[in-house]
């Protein structure tokens, strides 16, 4: 099983513990809000990293990363975008992303707050 490296909103700053923090897992994913480009670099060169942009990055980034990133990992559907509200109340951009994916994971950044929690309504797992 894949072990994978969760962040978002780092706006420009890439704290070395991510380094030991995240040495053991096979890939990263960054919810956005990177700041700049040269974080995708340094992340790239450490392990496997995907990601999306965020509403604080620039062209630069907005050319390298999608808005919205739509991949299987293990079987797994993932969903991520940077923006999207928060279990049962999504905006309707994020809600008509869900509806058109139909993800058994969804991940977006920009709130600033951890939170991991099951939605029943997008997922039946």
């Amino acid at each position: 099983m894949k072990k994978i490296g969760l962040m978002s909103d780092t706006h420009s700053y890439l704290d070395p513990k991510v380094f030991t923090y995240f040495k053991d897992v096979d890939e990263i994913w960054h919810a956005g809000d990177l700041g700049k480009i040269e974080l995708i670099d340094e992340l790239e060169k450490f392990k496997p990293t995907r990601g999306v942009y965020g509403n604080i990055d620039n062209t630069d980034v907005r050319a390298t990363w999608p808005k919205v990133n739509e991949f299987t990992v293990e079987g797994v559907k993932v969903l991520m975008t940077h923006i999207a509200g928060k279990p049962y109340k999504y905006n309707k951009e994020a809600y008509a992303e869900i509806q058109k994916s139909k993800p058994q994971l969804f991940i977006c950044g920009h709130s600033h707050i951890a939170l991991a929690q099951f939605d029943k309504s997008i997922n039946s797992l």
